[in-house]
């Protein structure tokens, strides 16, 4: 049992990628560190467990990365997804801190390896964790533990003291007993409320118990909380996720990235009512792949089905659960429980609309479309007239909530009076609502816990000092 009666020069709040860089940072500072993760270690990491890569900008082809990818295409990217909705001086400072984000990683024993090739080819903007998200946490912890950072497991902060924005001590419940840790400046990245189901009841209603938990079922909100009752200013939308197209046959709770389908493009998708709702083909997977939780949370019961032909079947990355097959549409219907007459209809339709002659890529954005159509379907428009057909039935599959603590440009949490806290610091995906206002990027969620996880940390060791 680590001494908690000495005070320490960091608390970190949190057990995942953000946590950690701020951890091993703050340490390598000189500061001593005692880092404070709700789950058991064999759960440790957050959602970072689940993560496989992070986009990083690069001038020139790396090891991993080829080409080129640089800030204004980098910064053209987040504005596409987010709407404007984000803090340009923070994003930029994020995008151009991501350069040397593989480097420190890497410094820290985590192995990088080429893109896949897929649904998502990154291999131009995306670095890949050799072993993927668990890998990665296994080697922080390794590197954290090597340079004396103190880790305590099963243990949740609920309470910080701090009055005015000096935090002085920690309240927290160690394997179920209550404990106190003092230090001269805390790190908060413990993650959102996404698995709170009451809190997210304030926003959705009931349909908030239909929504799959793709991560940590222990990212409760407990220390955003807290900290906003206390004054910390918030940022971003409540009602707003990170949330992707889930199987829904996943489990609820902890289901990762295996659980997402990366179908949609090549489908088209109806709600209970054997509705078309949007555009499948709106833009490539990456960008867009990030709305269609959120459109599938605002359909009736939170479902959706993804309907396509025997030509889709090796366009996208194969599913944990096999798509649900039928030698005809209305075969089809009948075992998804849809109305058969409907589902034949819009299937209809839609190849009626599909213009011809396209030459279909499944890699990036090819132009075929649908003509007439309500929604349109702008790209991968191809007929679904080649039995045997097949459907994955969809649920919402939240990542991370994006209501957050305001920070500035050295990650200090800022108060209701506009001025930063005097050694509140946060990092990762409790502060990412500065930068994601709506919409994701993928791999920029690691982005963001990896800068400002080093923020966070070298400017938490400085405070300590003085």
């Amino acid at each position: 049992m680590p001494d908690l009666s000495r005070p320490y020069d960091v608390l970190v709040c949190g057990g995942g990628n953000a946590a950690l860089c701020a951890a091993i940072t703050a340490r390598q500072h000189g500061a001593s560190v005692i880092l404070a993760e709700h789950a058991p270690k064999s759960m440790r990491g957050g959602n970072s467990r689940h993560t496989r890569n992070l986009r990083a900008l690069h001038p020139a082809p790396t090891e991993v990365l080829t080409e080129s990818y640089l800030e204004e295409e980098y910064w053209d990217d987040l504005l596409r997804v987010t709407g404007g909705k984000t803090d340009e001086a923070l994003a930029r400072m994020t995008i151009r801190a991501s350069q040397h984000a593989p480097g420190f990683l890497k410094e820290c024993g985590v192995v990088f390896q080429p893109s896949l090739s897929g649904t998502l080819s990154l291999s131009r903007t995306n670095a890949f964790f050799l072993g993927g998200g668990k890998a990665l946490v296994n080697a922080l912890y390794r590197t954290a533990e090597k340079l004396g950072v103190v880790i305590l497991y099963d243990t949740e902060v609920q309470h910080l003291d701090a009055r005015d924005g000096f935090f002085t001590e920690a309240l927290v419940s160690h394997r179920g007993f209550p404990e106190r840790i003092r230090a001269k400046a805390v790190v908060a990245s413990s993650g959102g409320f996404q698995a709170n189901r009451h809190w997210m009841r304030q926003y959705w209603g009931d349909a908030a118990d239909n929504f799959q938990i793709r991560g940590t079922p222990y990212a409760q909100g407990r220390l955003l909380r807290d900290l906003l009752d206390q004054g910390a200013q918030e940022v971003g939308d409540p009602t707003q996720f990170h949330a992707v197209a889930n199987d829904a046959r996943a489990p609820m709770e902890d289901g990762g990235l295996a659980m997402r389908l990366d179908c949609v493009p090549f489908s088209v998708v109806v709600n209970e009512r054997v509705e078309r709702f949007y555009d499948e083909g709106e833009d490539t997977w990456p960008k867009r792949y990030a709305i269609w939780g959120r459109l599938i949370a605002q359909q009736p019961n939170q479902r959706a089905f993804a309907i396509t032909d025997s030509q889709a079947l090796h366009d996208y990355l194969p599913s944990v659960f096999p798509p649900i097959f039928a030698d005809t549409i209305e075969e089809l219907a009948g075992k998804l429980g849809l109305d058969a007459g409907k589902l034949a209809k819009v299937v209809a339709d839609y190849n009626a609309s599909v213009v011809p002659g396209g030459r279909f890529n499944g890699q990036k954005l090819d132009g075929c479309r649908t003509d007439g159509l309500t929604p349109p379907k702008s790209n991968w428009a191809r007929r679904i007239d080649r039995p045997p057909f097949h459907a994955h039935p969809l649920r919402p599959g939240i990542t991370f909530t994006f209501l957050g603590l305001r920070v500035n440009d050295r990650a200090r949490v800022l108060m209701a009076d506009g001025k930063p806290s005097a050694n509140i610091l946060a990092s990762g995906e409790i502060m990412a609502g500065n930068i994601l206002g709506q919409g994701y990027l993928a791999g920029f969620g690691m982005t963001i816990g990896t800068v400002f996880g080093r923020i966070a940390g070298e400017e938490a060791a400085k405070l300590a000092r003085n």
